[in-house]
C-alpha cells in the first residue's frame, strides 16, 4: 500500500468490515467541498421543489376540498396557474443554500465527534442526523414560513391567512421580491419576529426524527443491497437505491408530524398538541397520512438525486494522496 502513515489509520476507519466504504470528514479536501456544495444544494432544490408546493397545499387543504391527489393537484396547477404557479416561492427558498451547507457541515463534524466514543455506524448517523437537523431547521423556519405563504397563494390563496396585494403582481421586476416583501410585512405585523418561527416545534419534531432515521436506514439499505448484489457492480448505483427507500422509510415514520407543521405554519396555529387532537377528530387516521404519497414522490427524486450528488460531491473532494487507495 502506498498510503502515508496519517492515510493508513484513515483506510482504516473508512472500512470498517464494510462492503461500501464510508468517505469521513477528515478524507475530504473542504474547498473542492464547498464549491461543489453549493451547485449541488441548488439543483436539487430546483428539480424538487414542485413537489414540495404540491405537498404543502395537499396537507394544508380539509379533506379533498381542492385536489383528490398529487397527480390531480400537479395537473389542475398546471392548467391553471401554469408552470409558474409550481414555483411559487422558489426563489426566497433558495436562501436554504445556507441551511444545506450548515446542514452538511454539522453532520460531518457530529460524525466525528462521535466517533471518538463510538465506531457503530449507526450511533454516528443517528446523532450526526439529529443534530445536523437542529443546526439546519433554526435556519430554515423562518424561510420555510414564507415560501410556503407563497406557495399557497393562486388557488389555494383561501387556505391561508395572508393575500398577496393586487399591485404586487403588477411588473415582472418587482414580481418576486415584491411578493415576498409583502409577505413579510404581513407575517410581522400580525406576529411579529415570533411569526417567522411558527411551526419551529413541529419543524424538529418533523425533520429531527426525519433526519436521525434517515442516515442510519440509508447506510443500512446500502450495504444489504452490497451483499445481494454482484462483486463488480459500482457501489454508487446501490447507495442510488438505499436513498429512496431510507427516504421513503423516514417520510412514513414523520409524515403525521409533517402534517401537523404545515398547519402550523400555514394557519397561523399556535399548539401542536390542539392541532393534532383537530386532525384526528376531523379526519382520523388517514388525516396523518395527508400529502404523504407526494412527499415519498418528492423524495424519491430527491434522494436519488442527493445521494448520487452528495457521493459524488465526496469523491471528487477527496483529498489527492487518498484518490488511489480507494475502489468505488
Amino acid at each position: 500500500m502506498n498510503l502515508s502513515d496519517e492515510g493508513a489509520p484513515t483506510a482504516g476507519r473508512m472500512q470498517q468490515k464494510r462492503n461500501i466504504q464510508i468517505i469521513e470528514w477528515e478524507d475530504l479536501d473542504k474547498r473542492k467541498f464547498y464549491s461543489f456544495g453549493v451547485f449541488m444544494t441548488m439543483t436539487i432544490r430546483a428539480t424538487v421543489y414542485p413537489a414540495t408546493l404540491i405537498r404543502t397545499r395537499l396537507q394544508v387543504q380539509r379533506g379533498k376540498s381542492l385536489y383528490s391527489g398529487t397527480f390531480d393537484a400537479f395537473f389542475k396547477i398546471l392548467r391553471v396557474e401554469g408552470v409558474r404557479g409550481l414555483y411559487r416561492g422558489f426563489m426566497v427558498n433558495t436562501f436554504t443554500l445556507i441551511s444545506g451547507q450548515a446542514y452538511i457541515t454539522t453532520y460531518e463534524l457530529v460524525r466525528k465527534y462521535v466517533s471518538h466514543y463510538s465506531e457503530d455506524n449507526t450511533v454516528k448517523s443517528l446523532v450526526a442526523g439529529g443534530s445536523a437537523s437542529l443546526v439546519a431547521q433554526s435556519i430554515t423556519v423562518p424561510i420555510d414560513v414564507v415560501s410556503q405563504q407563497l406557495m399557497m397563494q393562486g388557488q389555494g390563496e383561501y387556505l391561508t391567512r395572508f393575500r398577496l396585494n393586487s399591485n404586487t403582481d403588477s411588473g415582472k421586476p418587482k414580481r418576486v421580491f415584491g411578493q415576498t416583501r409583502n409577505i413579510m410585512a404581513q407575517i410581522f405585523a400580525a406576529d411579529g419576529f415570533r411569526g417567522f418561527y411558527r411551526g419551529y416545534v413541529a419543524s424538529l419534531l418533523t425533520y429531527i426524527p426525519n433526519s436521525a432515521v434517515w442516515w442510519p436506514f440509508y447506510h443500512f439499505y446500502a450495504e444489504q443491497l452490497s451483499k445481494l448484489a454482484p462483486s463488480d457492480c459500482p457501489h454508487l448505483i446501490l447507495q442510488a437505491m438505499a436513498g429512496p427507500l431510507a427516504a421513503a422509510t423516514a417520510s412514513t415514520v414523520t409524515n403525521p408530524m409533517d402534517v401537523v407543521r404545515a398547519r402550523v405554519q400555514v394557519e397561523g396555529r399556535t399548539s401542536v398538541v390542539e392541532t393534532f387532537r383537530q386532525l384526528i377528530a376531523e379526519e382520523g387516521f388517514w388525516g396523518m397520512t395527508k400529502g404523504l404519497s407526494a412527499r415519498i414522490i418528492s423524495s424519491t427524486p430527491t434522494a436519488i438525486v442527493m445521494v448520487v450528488g452528495y457521493e459524488t460531491l465526496k469523491k471528487l473532494s477527496l483529498r489527492p494522496e487518498l484518490v488511489d487507495s480507494r475502489h468505488w
